[in-house]
């Protein structure tokens, strides 16, 4: 492959300055000949010292002077690696949300076609570039994990123009944050602020390398916090400040020069700046920096349970009212939950007191624990409430545990199989539900271990369809029950009707894994 070298289209924006003159009367200003005399309030008498456009408490003139301050703690990071198509990250359900980094170009000179001492095809070399920024004057950087997870070489440009090789210290992949260090001393640096929260509405500033424009300052408002962007160990601050690809890594300051956040993300469907970035709050790169700076890795909490979101409409369709938690799916086989006795189908709605509404709360509520504490988990079961105590294991790292989901590769349905008979199909909420024999685990490509009925053919104008529900598909619970047989199926079905509820919560496994969903048993 050859280099490439990207254009940039650059606009100038022109302000529009407006005069006001202010007419001043002095003391025995006399009145036009003529005008009304008994309407003293017709003569405004102003000083020309006032300051008319004098901006509201708060507002800075100018954000020059922090750029002045901070600018010089902020850097551009340079880094060759291997392509590998898993470097841009996306977040699931935001396929038009990318991380900012920024390529620059691609070569092949090592012999892209080549092989690894291992055997496997070597592949091209490419470089990109991120922001980052000193937070101590002995060479620490803070930066994004993407920016330099998979780096063979990275060059740190200050903003005197020096370059310096920087090296690795710790990287998380859960937070998407990792520290470098560069030779040297008396670098200069800047503070994460953790006391002193900005409000949604106050200013911030951006520094960073947008498109590899090194040490270019943008300047806006934070519009909102806790943003849920379907990663597990953040909310999110999301900002106005224009943030770009390559800004992924720099800070976010506010008008005082304190770092409140490090940029990571923008949200766009063109790939460039809409007005809406998202930050890392300075409370958690804090904490994760400094654990990766002593010990150069995060360890967290984990007890081997496959949960997602307990919704209000899954509670209705449980006869639970509002109530909110994490229903636990699946479990790891051997793992913590299972040996403690947790049960797919439980709704777990606190962690040692602390309540929990959603799975990632849960989430960041075990990640809190260390290795063989006990957790003890609240949970709902079949309506009653009970304990499960958990000893925490260690969490793995968040590139195993894409690879336990990826799993092995999905078998397609084999869709061209002959149907069993109408009669062995008994319909239920426009499912015709089948046993799940060895002619279905055949037909379907069903493991051994999984336990249920599968779905023969489906109603596509059924509430069912259109959840996405599918031939192949195998129901395991519903309500509070295992299922075995279309007869417990419809018997819960009926079961809901008669309690008057609306909806039916079921667990359904394809590939291996289970979701929870609720039907719709009237209309």
């Amino acid at each position: 492959m050859t280099s490439k070298k990207t254009g940039y289209l650059l606009g100038a924006a022109f302000g529009v300055g407006i005069a006001a003159a202010a007419m001043v009367a002095g003391a025995g200003a006399q009145l036009p000949e003529g005008a009304a005399n008994d309407n003293p309030a017709s003569v405004v008498r102003t000083s020309a010292a006032s300051n008319v456009f004098a901006p509201p408490p708060g507002a800075p003139m100018s954000f020059a002077d922090i750029f002045e301050k901070v600018s010089p703690a902020v850097v551009s990071i340079n880094v060759t690696s291997r392509a590998d198509a898993r470097a841009l990250r996306r977040i699931p359900g935001f396929e038009n949300f990318p991380f900012d980094i920024v390529p620059r170009g691609e070569e092949d000179e090592e012999g892209g076609g080549r092989t690894t001492p291992e055997g496997q095809p070597r592949l091209p070399r490419q470089q990109s570039s991120g922001s980052g920024f000193f937070i101590r004057p002995d060479g620490y950087i803070v930066t994004n994990n993407h920016v330099v997870e998979n780096a063979e070489e990275i060059t740190v440009v200050l903003k005197d123009e020096r370059e310096l090789k920087a090296t690795v210290v710790g990287r998380d992949e859960g937070t998407d944050l990792a520290v470098l260090k560069v030779e040297g001393n008396n670098f200069p640096y800047v503070n994460f602020e953790n006391a002193a929260k900005p409000r949604v509405g106050d200013w911030v500033i951006t520094v960073g390398n947008p498109f590899g424009l090194g040490g270019t300052a943008t300047a806006g408002i934070i519009s909102a916090y806790g943003r849920d962007l379907n990663e597990v160990f953040v909310d999110y601050i999301q900002i106005d400040a224009p943030i770009n690809r390559g800004n992924s890594g720099g800070p976010t300051f506010d008008i005082y020069g304190r770092v409140i956040g490090v940029n990571t993300a923008i949200f766009s469907p063109t790939g460039g700046s809409v007005g809406i970035g998202f930050a890392i709050p300075s409370e958690i790169a804090d904490n994760i920096t400094r654990q990766l700076i002593s010990g150069g890795k995060i360890t967290r909490g984990y007890i081997g349970a496959t949960i997602q979101n307990f919704t209000t409409e899954m509670a209705e369709a449980q006869g639970l009212g509002d109530q909110r938690g994490a229903i636990v799916s699946d479990l790891v086989p051997g793992g913590p939950s299972e040996r403690a006795g947790l049960q797919p189908g439980d709704v777990v709605t606190s962690v040692n007191g602390r309540p929990v509404k959603t799975s990632s709360e849960l989430t960041r509520e075990v990640a809190k624990a260390n290795a063989g504490d006990t957790l003890r988990l609240d949970v709902i079961r079949d309506g009653r409430r009970r304990v499960v105590e958990v000893r925490s294991g260690v969490r793995p790292t968040e590139s195993e545990l894409a690879a336990n989901n990826e799993g092995a590769p999905n078998q397609p349905n084999r869709q061209g199989n002959a149907i069993p008979p109408q009669a062995q199909r008994p319909e239920v909420l426009g499912m015709a539900i089948g046993p799940l024999d060895a002619a279905a685990r055949q037909r379907h490509s069903i493991p051994a271990d999984v336990r249920g009925v599968v779905i023969e053919a489906i109603d596509q104008a059924s509430d069912a369809a259109e959840r996405g529900l599918r031939r192949g598909d195998v129901i395991v619970r519903a309500g509070n029950k295992q299922i075995a047989s279309a007869a417990d199926l419809a018997g819960e079905v009926e079961s809901a009707k008669k309690a008057g509820r609306s909806s039916v919560l079921i667990g359904v496994n394809r590939d291996g894994r289970t979701l929870f969903l609720p039907l719709k048993v009237t209309g």
